[in-house]
């Protein structure tokens, strides 16, 4: 029978008391004073844990994968990303600062780099993000820590779970968190059944990851489907200029989720839906449960390669060379690149000779290969 308690932090979470993490992201802009109000509204919205990243550029993306628009006008996502880096000791002192209001420090990681700065902090668990569940190197370095593991699986199918679990299948606490990889996702895009499923066909408890914009309809839901955990963004307001501040819940739209699933999570399945089927209505409770099968959902189909991780070349390279160790890369393709094979067969490339010449940043494709 499997599990369906996550043990993080010297407490067995599970959908009778499940774990509510307030992700921050970088929303705080490299200011610590931000950060703090960011950890105070946490805490004060009823969150157990206030989650940040750790953020190198250079282990997410190439220099040139595109451009986002911003509202002070358009910037390369790689430069986005290189102002969001900060020293380990920004991360220490949050860290520090979490331990003195009484809530739990997570945060994610995007490479070996940031992974290993990471653990040195000693956090409750490691959180890994979609689009790193097929990161095989870092995945692998998780796997050779004593640290617990929430695993997001949005933009993935069961090969990239079974994958992912396979790689980690050290780490003795593991929690699968379901997620749909859009901003903002919609709700009936959660398809929430398959919460139990994957629990079932994993052995796995499982919670969800949530970029919906409703503050109660998917985490309640999630929760009658077993859900350990609930993830969702906070901000101080949804006009702050944070890369997902828009689709972030404020205080006090975050403290009413949390004063919800409080007041729920112990009264069953039935209950719960009846509560919601009260407010939202059947048809919208059984659209956001959906069918259970786990598949690609429409608003992240044309997300799937792009957003999760695959093999870039990181310098142009003529007809003939050899591809040494640093030629390539395990990088989000993004916005402009061609997709790359896929992260596992690094090995098998490192080490080829290229029948063609190729461009940086390109993504690594059979053809290319003698």
């Amino acid at each position: 029978m499997t599990d369906k308690t996550f043990t993080a932090a010297g407490i067995r979470w599970s959908a009778e008391n499940p774990m509510i993490v307030a992700e921050i992201g970088t929303g705080h802009g490299g200011d610590p004073f931000k950060a703090r109000e960011l950890v105070d509204a946490a805490l004060e919205s009823g969150a157990h844990c206030a989650k940040f990243q750790i953020v190198y550029a250079d282990e997410i993306l190439h220099p040139d994968t595109g451009i986002v628009n911003l509202p002070g006008g358009p910037v390369r996502l790689y430069d986005r990303f290189r102002e969001l880096e900060l020293s380990l000791s920004f991360y220490a002192d949050m860290s520090d600062y979490c331990a003195k209001r009484g809530i739990l420090f997570l945060c994610s990681p995007f490479g070996p780099r940031s992974l290993r700065e990471l653990a040195s902090l000693n956090p409750p668990f490691i959180k890994i993000a979609s689009p790193e569940l097929n990161h095989l190197p870092l995945l692998k370095a998780a796997n050779e820590l004593a640290l617990p593991l929430a695993l997001s699986s949005g933009v993935s199918l069961l090969g990239d779970i079974e994958k992912a679990l396979e790689a980690t299948k050290g780490v003795k606490e593991r929690i699968l968190l379901h997620c749909v990889t859009s901003y903002p996702a919609p709700e009936e895009d959660y398809n929430l059944r398959v919460l139990s499923n994957l629990s079932a066909i994993f052995g796995i408890p499982a919670g969800v990851s949530d970029h919906s914009m409703d503050p109660v309809l998917v985490p309640l839901l999630a929760v009658s489907e077993g859900a350990a955990m609930i993830e969702k963004h906070i901000c101080l307001s949804r006009s702050d200029p944070g890369l997902d501040d828009p689709v972030a819940l404020s205080p006090d739209l975050f403290r009413r989720m949390s004063d919800a699933v409080r007041s729920l999570s112990g009264k069953g399945p039935r209950a719960i839906r009846e509560e919601i089927a009260g407010e939202y209505g059947e048809a919208r409770v059984q659209e956001v449960l959906g069918s259970g099968v786990k598949a690609l959902a429409p608003s992240e189909r044309a997300n799937y390669g792009r957003t999760n991780r695959s093999l870039h070349y990181m310098r142009d390279m003529e007809a003939g060379e050899r591809i040494r160790e640093g030629d390539v890369a395990v990088l989000r393709t993004e916005k402009i690149l061609t997709v790359g094979l896929a992260p596992e067969w690094e090995p098998t490339v490192t080490g080829s000779r290229l029948s063609r010449g190729v461009r940086s940043g390109a993504g690594v494709c059979w053809e290319d290969l003698l």
